[in-house]
């Protein structure tokens, strides 16, 4: 046999078999899964509201100053029990009337509105009556709100505001560095606008929960600062709010606030245009 006229096959390297996956590998694995599925479980059960609480944990909850939405969902719990008539609640009333200054907004916009749920109470009447001066325009609505299941008008004026579009002020003086667009929805709090004020980047925040209805600065522009960069309109539920409380209280120098939201726009419900012609007929009726 000729050597030359014969194929010869290169010996091929024996492969590698996979090793199996050890249990410590196994376990890591495992481990990492759960924690995946776990920690969306927690922080929604840790940020639910809805969670009850027993008593000792709405007191625990309402002193811990280091987790503002632990004070929140206390006084949620006890704005709930408040309406089912618990007299257990009143146990924490004074706690309600130290929070109506408390440092975070959230707290005391809930804090408002949990005092309008016992109308009984004179001393939460005197409370909400100063939290009209509030800095925050809807802790200022939710004490003008409350002050309505007292029979009480005095917040007239806040009501109306929250009728109407929010400004955003410039914190500082600078340059902007960025906008949001005109129709874009906002939640309270949400980024309108970045400044660059010296070397350093300042945010201008939007008061309320709505949509930017005009924007006065753009991108490079020099302003001032308090000057107006934009305003935001108000959500559908602060206007199905407003219009309810001023079915109440309501004057007929707010009648022109009011029809503003009897005629069809695309973002306001039917619901929210019968209100406004609900409160229009119960404010001329009262005039008479």
């Amino acid at each position: 046999m000729n050597p030359s006229s014969t194929s010869v096959v290169e010996p091929t390297a024996p492969q590698k078999r996979k090793s199996p996956m050890s249990t410590r590998q196994r376990l890591l694995f495992f481990f990492t899964a759960w924690l995946i599925v776990l920690m969306p479980f927690l922080f929604w059960w840790n940020t639910w509201f809805g969670r009850q609480l027993s008593d000792k944990q709405i007191t625990e909850y309402l002193r811990d100053d280091k987790h503002p939405r632990h004070i929140q969902h206390a006084l949620v719990q006890i704005g709930e029990r408040m309406t089912r008539h618990d007299a257990a609640v009143r146990q924490w009333y004074p706690d309600l009337m130290r929070l109506a200054t408390y440092s975070v907004e959230d707290v005391r916009n809930t804090d408002a509105w949990v005092m309008g749920q016992d109308n009984s109470v004179p001393s939460f009447h005197a409370v909400l009556l100063n939290m009209l001066e509030d800095s925050s325009v809807t802790v200022r609505g939710n004490a003008a709100l409350s002050l309505v299941r007292f029979g009480d008008g005095t917040g007239r004026a806040q009501l109306v505001a929250l009728l109407q579009p929010a400004k955003v002020l410039a914190p500082e003086a600078g340059t902007v560095l960025d906008t949001g667009k005109t129709g874009e929805v906002i939640h309270q709090s949400g980024l309108v606008a970045k400044i660059k004020a010296g070397d350093k980047t300042v945010e201008a925040r939007s008061p309320i929960t709505g949509r930017i209805h005009s924007l006065s600065a753009e991108k490079g522009q020099a302003i001032a600062a308090g000057v107006e960069i934009a305003t935001v309109s108000p959500d559908t539920e602060q206007i199905w709010e407003a219009l309810r409380g001023l079915y109440f209280v309501g004057q007929m120098d707010d009648l022109s606030t009011v029809r503003a939201y009897q005629r069809p726009l695309p973002d306001i419900p039917d619901r929210v245009r019968q209100q406004a012609s609900l409160t229009e007929q119960a404010i001329r009726a009262r005039a008479k």
